[in-house]
């Protein structure tokens, strides 16, 4: 292991390099061997890049960014395709916020369908059951190309579609009200394709273990069975994840508007603008792009493209601050920063260590459920996002930090 000022390197046998931009967090030993699988595959390079939210993932270790070379991995990509986050400033201040801050999530949780109940099924009511205008507009755009997708890979088209656009789901997607260093109002939330996008991430990772199956190949890890550009699944594995990033992208616009719609219907609240500043991000995404002199297929597993200039989003947990950033371009890293703070223990031993009361002190100061379905995503949960920032200094500057003051959670 070598050092660099920024920077870790792992140099993993018979593997390309991993620079890791974990000074200061912890990077866990299951995290450290899925790297090292990935850096082993033989398209893979120049090197494996490393962000300071690091942890093991299902498929692919979150927080990493891997640059491939005619061929492309579904699983490092994911199920929770262009999962990522939106921001938008707004002109109210602080001090025109009511005391009493629950009707303004009550409003936000009657707009936004979020959760999931039913199973999925008709009641479900983190689905739409009537459709907006808004919702059948954005999916008469998109619906050409998912029909086209349906057609080859008929499984992807069985389920959920359009009454999941413009809503929420599960997890650790949230919708949030927050309040910036000059106390003035932010709307912040994260959630990505779906139901329709976990349909396509997994289909094609089954697509991808068959297809390495035919190849007799062995790998250390089958979640990392990929496509050679050129074939038949490659053109529709990237057709079809190209298309869930813009679902992704529209799913975000529109939960947004809501958002603001339902804000400017509570009552005691002046009129206000929003979308002074504007941010749409992906973190779970694969893209083509350009770097050291050659054209790489790019997969973000839990990062944000931090091009020179670029605005991105770093949220903390449920009680921590979020942060607006910019991009510093760092070439090292593929112009990339974290997606988050990043797990710091898994859902079930959260669950376990943790209480609904130590849940409530944590976040007393957010207007947010406390009770034992959202322990899981406690700010304890999480690593320091502060020693998260301090570790990727060179990757990004802090332009905004935000601090939660209204928190809905899925």
């Amino acid at each position: 292991m070598s050092h660099d000022p920024s920077y870790v390197q792992l140099d993993p046998p018979g593997g390309v390099p991993v620079k890791a931009w974990v000074r200061g967090v912890p990077l866990e030993d299951e995290a450290r061997k899925q790297l090292e699988n990935v850096a082993r595959l033989p398209f893979v390079g120049p090197w494996v890049a490393v962000m300071p939210d690091v942890h093991w993932g299902i498929g692919a270790t979150v927080g990493s960014v891997i640059p491939t070379r005619g061929a492309i991995v579904p699983a490092a990509v994911g199920v929770d395709i262009g999962c990522g986050m939106m921001a938008v400033r707004t002109s109210l201040a602080a001090r025109q916020l009511p005391d009493d801050l629950h009707p303004m999530r009550t409003a936000i949780e009657r707009t936004v369908p979020h959760g999931r109940t039913d199973d999925g099924g008709a009641n479900d009511r983190g689905a739409w059951r009537t459709l907006p205008d808004p919702v059948v507009d954005a999916w008469k755009a998109l619906e050409p190309r998912f029909d086209v997708i349906r057609a080859k890979h008929r499984r992807v088209g069985r389920g959920n579609t359009a009454n999941h656009l413009g809503t929420l789901g599960t997890g650790n997607h949230f919708l949030e009200v927050c309040l910036d260093e000059a106390d003035q109002v932010w709307f912040l939330l994260h959630s990505g394709s779906r139901g329709v996008g976990n349909r396509i991430g997994t289909y094609f990772i089954e697509r991808a273990r068959e297809a390495l199956a035919g190849r007799d190949a062995s790998l250390a890890d089958r979640d990392l069975a990929w496509f050679d550009e050129g074939t038949p699944l490659f053109v529709d594995y990237v057709e079809a994840v190209s298309w869930a990033q813009d679902f992704a992208m529209a799913n975000r616009r529109l939960m947004m508007q809501s958002v603001v719609d339902a804000v400017r219907r509570v009552p005691g609240l002046p009129p206000f603008e929003a979308f002074l500043e504007a941010v749409n991000c992906h973190h779970n995404y694969v893209r083509r792009e350009h770097h050291f002199g050659e054209d790489l297929l790019v997969t973000r597993k839990g990062a944000v493209r931090a091009g020179l200039g670029e605005l991105g989003i770093i949220p903390g947990s449920m009680g921590a601050r979020s942060f607006i950033v910019r991009g510093k371009g760092n070439p090292d890293a593929f112009e990339s920063c974290s997606h988050g703070a990043g797990r710091a223990m898994s859902r079930n031993a959260a669950k376990r260590k943790y209480t609904v009361e130590d849940h409530a002190a944590a976040t007393a100061h957010v207007e947010c459920r406390k009770d034992r379905d959202v322990v899981d995503e406690t700010p304890m949960a999480y690593k320091d996002i502060d020693a998260v920032m301090a570790a990727q200094a060179d990757l990004v500057e802090v332009v905004h930090t935000l601090r939660q003051v209204v928190c809905v959670k899925g």
